[in-house]
């Protein structure tokens, strides 16, 4: 989605301005050109969308947010012929592009991770607590809500989700407040929610952002499965990229950060060799990239303070052929989203 931001400070009017981060940084690294396919995973408000097929190359736009068509619609009419827009998440973005493109290779993918600012303007969404809404927080229409989340998850299992997803640091504290409220009567609203997450925890000296934003972070990627969408989508991006494609990552957490530089450095370094240690067959390194990530340039973050946490990371296909299956990160053990019963659409 456009537009992703790390935290979500909340403006005296809850909006947020559609402004893409690190454009030209994204088109410089992505370099599309007239003939060539291009997957945008994260299709959003579609900027990054429209840049690349205003360069000339044809474009696979995937969001998983069914809110996004209207835009795709307008967009694919721009530019006839040179754009599919596909509802679905990008983790799958492997097999969607195998049953869309020829041959299934493209020649480059770029990601932006996180939540929308669309998502966040839309009260009815349950991300933002800028604005009072159902505590929803779905991507995708599907599956569990925040609100089965935090109704229905032991103390513990919501402590760890609060601690790992969010790095708040005060988890516990708002665990139990959590089940002390529910026993009441559940959580349904976003600013009941925020309200009691937020007495729970307090507020820091010096804290700019509202206590309760680190635990609405924690909720938002746990009921999406984000840093799972993304491991799997960058392993997707293995499979479908071209020899000399090229894959663009942009993250505004620091959980996302890590699994995109755990998994370009595995895919693009030998491992160090010791004497003390048994040999191991070399693995193909699939990638060509740099270590250090791109940070968005002082003036736009001046103009667009979503932009201060972005970072950039991107690296080039080589012709090996794509490692069988691997996890870029070692996941904490955190509770089953699927074994939850729920009771949403």
């Amino acid at each position: 989605m456009e537009h992703r931001g790390e935290l979500h400070v909340e403006t005296h009017d809850g909006s947020v301005p559609h402004i893409p981060v690190m454009l030209a940084e994204v088109l410089e690294a992505l370099r599309p050109k007239i003939g060539e396919t291009v997957v945008d995973g994260t299709f959003g408000a579609g900027s990054y969308s429209r840049a690349i097929l205003s360069r000339g190359a044809n474009l696979v736009a995937i969001d998983r947010d069914p809110d996004a068509f209207a835009e795709a619609d307008r967009t694919a009419r721009a530019f006839p012929d040179r754009m599919t827009a596909v509802n679905g998440r990008f983790g799958e973005l492997a097999d969607l592009v195998a049953d869309r493109v020829p041959g299934g290779l493209v020649d480059g993918v770029v990601l932006d991770i996180g939540v929308s600012s669309m998502q966040l303007d839309q009260a009815e969404r349950g991300f933002s607590f800028a604005k009072d809404g159902p505590l929803d927080m779905r991507m995708g229409g599907h599956g569990p809500t925040a609100a089965d989340v935090v109704n229905r998850m032991k103390p513990g299992d919501l402590a760890r989700v609060f601690s790992f997803l969010g790095e708040e640091r005060h988890a516990g504290r708002a665990a139990r407040a959590i089940e002390a409220r529910r026993g009441e009567r559940p959580f349904e609203r976003t600013l009941d929610f925020a309200g009691v997450v937020g007495k729970a925890v307090g507020r820091a000296p010096g804290d700019r952002i509202d206590p309760a934003t680190r635990v609405f972070q924690a909720l938002r990627i746990f009921v999406n499965d984000e840093l799972g969408e993304l491991a799997r989508a960058l392993v997707g991006a293995e499979r479908v990229l071209k020899p000399g494609g090229r894959l663009v990552v942009v993250s505004f957490h620091s959980l996302e950060d890590r699994i995109v530089k755990r998994f370009l450095r595995d895919r693009s370094e030998a491992p160090s060799a010791s004497r003390h240690m048994p040999d191991v067959p070399a693995k193909a390194l699939t990638f060509e990239a740099r270590n250090r990530a791109l940070a968005a340039g002082e003036a736009e973050c001046a103009g667009n303070p979503r932009a201060r946490s972005a970072k950039l990371r991107f690296g080039t296909r080589t012709a090996e052929p794509p490692r069988d299956a691997a996890d870029p990160l070692d996941f904490a053990a955190l509770p089953s989203l699927a074994a939850l019963p729920f009771s949403g659409a």
